[in-house]
């Protein structure tokens, strides 16, 4: 089980000790350590951290390009997201573990569904604004990594730099229009199931976002309209648009589940084993979104025989109606001073907020272990 004081710790066999061991106050692993005991305070840290996580990872599955998994790193919360996922996965039913998965997923379904409209308006009309902030909020989580890492080792550094340059490669592979390479494949099954795989491990991945990995396998539209035609469906008692819609949607649910859990137990292991390379590449990951989240770009009305922003031809008006805007294209602007300074402040906030989550986890964390001293 993970520590949950907020400099986590990660435990590892040491080749001459069958004890589990965890880093001394200079970041070494040395003394072995007991697990921290399940104090209501230490419940109530995670929860709350949970919750924030959970909260923004809800925000970022609204934003395309943005993922889910970038902002529980940034919130502090991401190795304990990973354990308690293995530990579910495993029928190992711990308290800490339920409440953190319950937590994050009950907060992130609450923030899509009471914010879905006014953060998707805010991105079409203040897309600049709202790229600052998130920008921001990715990058105060870089300090918690950089805490974790220390002393930093050069196989770290090397990790991160590989993390980081993999980021910007996918992100420029978006800005030149890669998304739309291959929206055209059929939904054959074993394509959706894929796409679902990949989907659910982009979910876990800190800085790769789950949809645009789905745009570049086809799968985009086709699981999305499967969506809103089940909701149409329900809506209207149309048992067979529903079942038509289950047949798209069922085996990309269950591959993304399946990535989920391959995705979480592979990192619990390697932060258990490889730390410093691990967190090094996660932090590499998480510099490198920064990239996709260029904020100078708006979205530009389209015409017929432009391209949307999925990569689809406009060929005639009734597409054109139908077209909403958050499908737009959107190009790149160059931004006036006063523009580029109000993005700076804007980045300044979202750090800012991110840093002031992981300074509440701090103060939550040293409580619990106040009490956990005194029960002892």
């Amino acid at each position: 089980m993970w520590s949950l004081h907020h400099t986590i710790t990660f435990r590892f066999r040491n080749r001459s000790h069958s004890s589990l061991q965890t880093p001394d106050a200079d970041g070494l692993y040395n003394a072995p350590m007991k697990e921290t005991p399940d104090t209501n305070d230490a419940i109530v840290s995670t929860g709350v951290r949970s919750v924030i996580g959970g909260f923004l990872m809800g925000l970022a599955n609204l934003v395309p390009g943005i993922s889910g998994g970038t902002m529980l790193l940034a919130s502090g919360v991401y190795p304990q997201f990973i354990s308690a996922v293995s530990d579910i996965t495993t029928f190992r039913w711990r308290l800490r573990s339920l409440i953190i998965i319950a937590c994050i997923g009950i907060s992130a379904v609450v923030a899509i569904a009471l914010l879905a409209g006014v953060v998707t308006g805010l991105i079409i009309s203040h897309q600049w604004i709202m790229y600052s902030i998130f920008i921001g909020l990715t990058l105060g989580g870089v300090p918690i990594i950089l805490r974790l890492l220390r002393p930093i080792s050069t196989k770290a550094m090397i990790a991160a730099a590989i993390g980081c340059a993999c980021m910007i490669i996918l992100a420029m592979a978006e800005m030149l229009g890669a998304e739309g390479a291959s929206e055209n494949l059929s939904g054959h099954t074993a394509l959706l199931f894929a796409g679902g795989v990949t989907a659910g491990a982009a979910m876990v991945l800190p800085g790769v976002s789950g949809s645009y990995l789905l745009l570049i396998l086809g799968q985009y539209l086709l699981i999305f309209d499967a969506v809103n035609d089940a909701k149409l469906g329900l809506k209207n008692a149309d048992t067979e648009a529903m079942m038509a819609a289950a047949k798209i949607l069922l085996p990309a649910v269950v591959g993304a589940v399946i990535g989920i859990v391959v995705v979480s137990n592979v990192l619990k292991r390697l932060l258990e084993r490889a730390p410093q390379i691990t967190l090094g590449a996660l932090m590499g990951l998480l510099i490198g979104a920064v990239v996709g989240l260029w904020p100078f770009q708006a979205r530009i009305e389209p015409q017929i025989g432009d391209t949307t922003a999925w990569g689809q031809v406009i060929t005639n008006e009734q597409q054109l109606a139908e077209l909403e805007p958050k499908n737009w294209a959107t190009e790149f602007f160059s931004p006036s001073p006063g523009l580029i300074i109000g993005a700076l402040c804007l980045i300044g906030i979202g750090f800012a907020i991110s840093m002031a989550i992981g300074w509440a986890g701090t103060v939550l964390d040293q409580q619990s272990k106040r009490s956990a001293a005194i029960n002892e």
